[in-house]
């Protein structure tokens, strides 16, 4: 029974501590570079994937959101010119997702408050 508590307190402690990272990712990437934390990780794999464009499906199965949150956060970011979506000509119900050269940018500079906002909150690794 002592090994439960201790879990449930270990799982308390990692949840709180993820959502105040999460919290403040969120406010200052939206306020310092207009961009959500949902479109930050949405532009962070499409940037760090070397193709120029990546399947939603792919896109979805690297994240942690669910098919229809990215479909609304790639249309947010599409909306702002940060990306690009195609059909995909072999197959008419997939979708490509590209980063564009102002989604580029945007992700490098927002990239830096990111990294920082880390490094307050977890130990470096040695």
């Amino acid at each position: 029974m002592a090994q439960g508590v201790e879990l449930v307190d270990q799982w308390r402690s990692m949840t709180a501590r993820y959502n105040e990272i999460a919290c403040r990712l969120d406010r200052e990437l939206e306020e310092s570079h207009g961009v959500s934390m949902n479109e930050f990780e949405t532009l962070d794999r499409l940037a760090a994937h070397d193709a120029e464009k990546l399947r939603m499906l792919d896109l979805a199965a690297a994240m942690y959101l669910s098919q229809s949150a990215l479909s609304r956060t790639v249309a947010r970011l599409e909306r702002a010119g940060l990306v690009e979506r195609a059909l995909c000509e072999a197959d008419r119900r997939g979708v490509f997702v590209r980063i564009t050269d102002a989604g580029r940018d945007r992700y490098r500079a927002a990239s830096e408050t990111h990294r920082n906002i880390l490094a307050e909150h977890l130990p470096a690794a040695d």
